[in-house]
């Protein structure tokens, strides 16, 4: 579970975040979304412990992110994956060895172990026959998955998704929608996905939250929120698939 209670943060002397709250529940996904700058980002930030608010609680599993030691934080990451823009893949690594960061940083597996458990994983996101392949060689689809493949590597309890289709075209958007709706269904790992596409909360969420003047301003299932006539949710809803 993870729980924003009433969340305040300045950053740059603009307040950013003014009262978000919201509530995901154990193996959904729930899709924040809003316009560029307006937080969705900053409140992922939240999540994982790069930014402490000014004001408010974070809470995971009950645990308040804000009083955690430096080792107790640590050890609420590895119980979580994320998925960066574009994927953020080292450019000097192959796409098996981009996978196996997180475990080698956080784990003594042995080496035959490890690959056995990248081979694993990317064989679920369909990219184990691009193993060997550097990031300059695999498309921004792929590229995509590897990153799935590595949020997934340490067998998180949670991922976190921040713009997971940015920049694809409609086809392989739906592929990578497709498969986070499968990691939720396959793993039962919680997802806090944020986006700016209709197609994607549609395909992906159980629940949608959008974010406006800094806090969550509708919410709602997929269906609830499709069927809204508020300005705000069919200014998102509304028009078209993205």
């Amino acid at each position: 579970m993870i729980e924003l209670i009433d969340v305040h943060k300045t950053l740059g002397g603009h307040e950013i975040l003014r009262g978000m709250s919201f509530k995901i529940g154990a193996g959904e996904n729930y899709v924040l979304m809003g316009r560029s700058g307006i937080g969705k980002s900053v409140t992922l930030k939240h999540v994982i412990g790069i930014f402490k608010p000014d004001s408010g609680q974070v809470l995971v599993d009950n645990d308040d992110i804000a009083t955690l030691t430096r080792d107790q934080l640590q050890d609420l990451r590895k119980r979580m994956g994320y998925l960066f823009q574009g994927g953020a893949l080292l450019n000097w690594l192959s796409v098996a060895e981009n996978v196996a960061l997180p475990l080698n940083e956080h784990s003594k597996l042995a080496k035959s172990e490890l690959m056995d458990r990248v081979m694993k994983v990317l064989e679920m996101v369909g990219m184990d026959h691009a193993a060997g392949r550097l990031p300059a060689q695999i498309s921004g689809g792929m590229r995509l998955r590897t990153g799935i493949a590595r949020a997934l590597i340490t067998e998180p309890e949670y991922v976190l998704y921040d713009e997971p289709n940015a920049g694809l075209d409609p086809i392989i958007s739906g592929q990578i929608h497709r498969l986070i709706a499968e990691v939720r269904d396959r793993l039962g790992v919680t997802g806090l996905v944020v986006t700016h596409s209709r197609a994607c909360a549609f395909e992906v969420g159980d629940r949608i939250g959008i974010i406006d003047e800094g806090r969550i301003m509708e919410e709602g299932s997929v269906a609830e929120m499709q069927a809204s006539e508020t300005g705000l949710v069919r200014s998102f809803m509304g028009g078209g698939a993205d």
